[in-house]
């Protein structure tokens, strides 16, 4: 690959999404109180509160949130102080500072990102659950079999 400049690698997921943001809380803003969206959000500004977004989340470089966030995907550019659920990507970018736990399908986190935390790696939700679900119930029936066939 020589000769390949690095501005024909794929766009990241920030860029791609820019252009579908619904709401934005812009530098210098403070919001206060969780917050639900049915799009994109973008934070530039400071969150103090949980974030609940059906579309995809972008934390600017300045932005910070106090709180929990929940999306489809997120990207951390900026600091987090609360857990993550992001049902698709989570990218921790190398400005990016996350102090909490993560739960998602797919996680990218560069050289200089900070994270502290656990982290989940699930490919559906409602599958993982159910494994987990069944596998209990599955021993105890094993063991009322032993224990009644320990009786004849």
């Amino acid at each position: 690959m020589l000769g390949k400049s690095k501005s024909t690698a794929p766009a990241s997921t920030a860029e791609t999404q820019t252009a579908k943001i619904g709401t934005i809380i812009g530098p210098g803003a403070v919001f206060k109180g969780d917050i639900t969206a049915p799009e994109a959000i973008r934070i530039d500004g400071t969150l103090t509160g949980n974030c609940d977004c059906k579309g995809n989340l972008i934390l600017g470089t300045e932005g910070q949130i106090k709180g929990n966030i929940k999306a489809q995907n997120v990207i951390l550019s900026g600091k987090v102080v609360g857990d993550v659920d992001s049902s698709g990507k989570l990218e921790l970018l190398s400005t990016g500072k996350l102090s909490g736990n993560i739960t998602a399908r797919s996680l990218v986190i560069d050289e200089d990102a900070f994270f502290d935390g656990r982290c989940a790696m699930v490919t559906n939700h409602a599958a993982a659950l159910e494994i987990e679900e069944e596998e209990e119930p599955a021993a105890a029936d094993k063991t009322d079999g032993k224990a009644s066939a320990d009786k004849y």
